[in-house]
């Protein structure tokens, strides 16, 4: 004895219809997450480019004043204070603040290495429910005024 199936093509209604919603909650994820994490990979690149340049400037400024006044040894001598200095007015001149609101930054200088570190906020383009509107990203570069 054999069974027919009887077939109801009413019993499969929908289901496709839920298939596509869930397809696109996650590709609405996916966007989200690589826009976020593109937006904050160009903040960092413009950070690491500002503080590239604000260490280039106080390294030539300490260069120059030592050159001038002290004569060169092997390494350049930077001093602290007038490092800080150097960043401060590149920075001003660059227009880094009008550019990255919330700028903030810092010099520390060992004697013969200036370091700069620099960090602003950066408003995430697109934020899902849970995730922060808001994160810091910093860049950072060093530099050594080497005479020989």
């Amino acid at each position: 004895m054999t069974r027919q199936r009887i077939f109801h093509p009413r019993a499969e209604e929908g289901t496709v219809t839920v298939l596509i919603v869930g397809f696109v909650v996650v590709l609405a994820m996916l966007v989200a997450a690589v826009v976020d994490a593109s937006a904050a990979y160009l903040q960092r690149e413009a950070m690491h480019a500002l503080a590239d340049g604000a260490v280039l400037a106080a390294a030539d400024g300490a260069q120059s004043e030592q050159v001038y006044t002290a004569g060169l040894g092997e390494q350049a001598q930077i001093d602290p204070t007038a490092a800080r200095g150097h960043v401060a007015d590149y920075l001003s001149a660059t227009g880094a603040a009008t550019d990255h609101p919330g700028l903030s930054w810092q010099v520390s200088s060992d004697g013969a290495v200036v370091s700069v570190r620099v960090s602003a906020p950066l408003d995430l383009p697109i934020t899902p429910a849970g995730w922060q509107e808001s994160t810091i990203v910093t860049g950072a570069a060093s530099a050594v005024v080497d005479i020989r």
